[in-house]
């Protein structure tokens, strides 16, 4: 979008404000052009809450396939036909805007505003998530150091430290050399910001009080009879609060054509449960007809979380779910290189229908209401878009192509009239893919089964040993939040398309007693990113006093 357009489309944060109908008084401004929202505003709506739309999609290149570029185009064509809306979506991590898929703040015409702040330090949440985490790492040794009076047994401390920068040589590490004063030694590692159980936590929050439960139940370590050690026993959690306080508050932006945006909290599908935060939705809903929201990675990751960890956990509904589909995509899955999908290749796109055939089965065993939206790219033609417009007609699934890359709301109009029509009735009921009270390896074999389409599932000595714990301890009922390649349905990055007769690994099991899930790691996926060999740092320059070469 031209900079002049944009900066007439954009307004004063506090008119943003009063736009979604917010008091004055609960608007703390940072700036002219972000602002934070106190917790009190949504109850002082007083009006019944919106409509909920997820936004998903295929199993995405390595690019990405423009999930929360088409949020916000979707956005702006419900406030282009008229309809009082509000996008609620993840803050971005330093990792990716300085690894390989850049920031997240859309592109083109539907980006969000200020997107280079946005992309960075923004209101600090992120290094608030980062400082509380480490803090509890911080203290955590020193009660090591100064006696443990608690008898933590230093094999056994589960609590990582945590960085939102992609660095693969932290990823195990050892603290506490130098002699007697500087610590116990023992080994460690570090995760990435995003993969912080503080951060799941705040996102699952819906209050205050909520939050402090969350933090105090955290487990930290196991003593030397085996009994968990938590944040609590450390005596931590108020300091972690005071941390924490503005981190709350949800943050309030506007897309380039001057729709609220409430963008808050920053887990990664692929290692957390990928969801922006319970709060900011909830206000978003509170304040608006309709809440355009984002999961992270294809359905099989963040929209399985979304439905079977924040809606239950938070007793949302969905009005319905838009997934979203590129010619790219499919070329990837139908076969092609992943560094060749720029030719027309028709066939190529009618195999790998295949992968968006299952994701909107998928869609189906949540008895969610689809749309599939076809994010348009420049070298995307006709032909292969009438591939897809063909299979979702014989599906009887409704499609829209989404131009909103080049046309912003204009291009998201036949989207948005798409996703009114689909939930025009009834929110439908939604239907978990599992109950939390199961035991875990059947909530395991369901995920994988039903959402990857995998035929059996092996047990590492490591993970069965972390079953048994974690079940000995008695949170065998909590939901399963699975750390995998966002890649492939599978565990191997490798099987594009909709592998078959696969079996997945489960290599360990980690419990997040504080966020309320469990975490089974499959296959090789590690919690802290590498940096590819050319990261985007390397673009990246401070010329004339602003930030040049950040990827929406």
């Amino acid at each position: 979008m031209p900079a002049d357009r944009m900066a007439d489309a954009t307004l004063p944060i506090r008119d943003v404000a009063e736009k979604l109908g917010v008091a004055a008084g609960n608007v703390v401004a940072y700036g002219e052009d972000k602002a934070k929202l106190r917790l009190q505003a949504r109850e002082a709506s007083g009006r019944e809450p919106g409509k909920l739309v997820l936004v998903s999609a295929i199993t995405p290149t390595g690019a990405g396939e423009g999930k929360t570029t088409v949020s916000i185009g979707l956005a702006q064509g419900l406030a282009a036909i008229g309809e009082q809306v509000c996008v609620a979506l993840r803050e971005p991590s330093l990792g990716p805007t300085f690894g390989m898929k850049g920031g997240a703040t859309g592109g083109g015409a539907s980006v969000l505003v200020p997107a280079t702040d946005i992309n960075l330090h923004f209101t600090g949440d992120f290094h608030a998530v980062t400082a509380a985490h480490n803090l509890l790492a911080a203290l955590l040794d020193n009660h090591l150091h100064f006696g443990n009076a608690l008898r933590i047994d230093p094999r056994r401390v589960y609590w990582p430290r945590v960085l939102d920068v992609n660095d693969r040589a932290l990823r195990q590490t050892v603290i506490g050399l130098g002699g007697t004063t500087q610590g116990v030694p023992r080994e460690t590692g570090f995760d990435i910001t995003p993969a912080s159980e503080i951060m799941a936590a705040l996102c699952l929050a819906t209050d205050e009080a909520d939050l402090r439960g969350r933090l105090s139940r955290m487990i930290v370590a196991d003593n030397l009879d085996g009994e968990p050690v938590s944040a609590a026993d450390l005596e931590a959690v108020g300091s972690l609060m005071v941390l924490l306080k503005d981190a709350m508050l949800p943050n309030l932006v506007q897309t380039c054509e001057g729709v609220p945006a409430l963008i808050h909290g920053g887990p990664f599908a692929n290692i957390a449960h990928g969801c922006n935060s319970v709060i900011a939705t909830r206000m978003a809903m509170a304040h608006a007809d309709w809440t355009v929201t984002e999961a992270g990675f294809g359905f099989a990751l963040g929209a399985e979380k979304f439905f079977d960890i924040k809606c239950v956990t938070a007793g949302l509904k969905c009005a319905a779910v838009v997934l979203v589909a590129t010619v790219r995509a499919l070329k990837l899955h139908g076969g092609r290189a992943k560094n060749d999908l720029e030719t027309a290749d028709v066939e190529a796109v009618t195999r790998g229908l295949c992968n968006l055939r299952k994701h909107l089965e998928s869609i189906r065993l949540f008895n969610q209401p689809a749309v599939v939206a076809i994010n348009r790219f420049a070298q995307d033609t006709e032909a292969e878009i009438e591939v897809i417009r063909s299979a979702c007609a014989e599906l009887g699934v409704a499609c829209a192509v989404a131009d909103i890359f080049e046309s912003g709301g204009a291009g998201g109009r036949a989207l948005a009239e798409a996703v009114v029509t689909a939930a025009a009735s009834q929110p439908p009921s939604l239907q978990p893919l599992y109950d939390w009270s199961e035991p875990i390896k059947d909530k395991i074999w369901t995920i994988a089964s039903k959402m990857y389409g995998a035929a059996s599932v092996h047990y590492s000595k490591e993970a069965e040993r972390d079953l048994k714990r974690i079940e000995a301890l008695g949170y065998g009922g909590l939901p399963l939040c699975i750390a995998k390649t966002p890649m492939s349905l599978s565990d191997d990055p490798a099987l594009v398309g909709r592998p078959e007769q696969f079996e997945v690994t489960v290599r360990n099991v980690i419990l997040s007693a504080g966020a309320g899930f469990i975490v089974p790691l499959l296959g090789t996926i590690v919690r802290m990113p590498g940096l590819p060999r050319a990261p985007q740092a390397a673009h990246i320059d401070l010329v004339d006093g602003e930030p040049q070469g950040i990827k929406g």
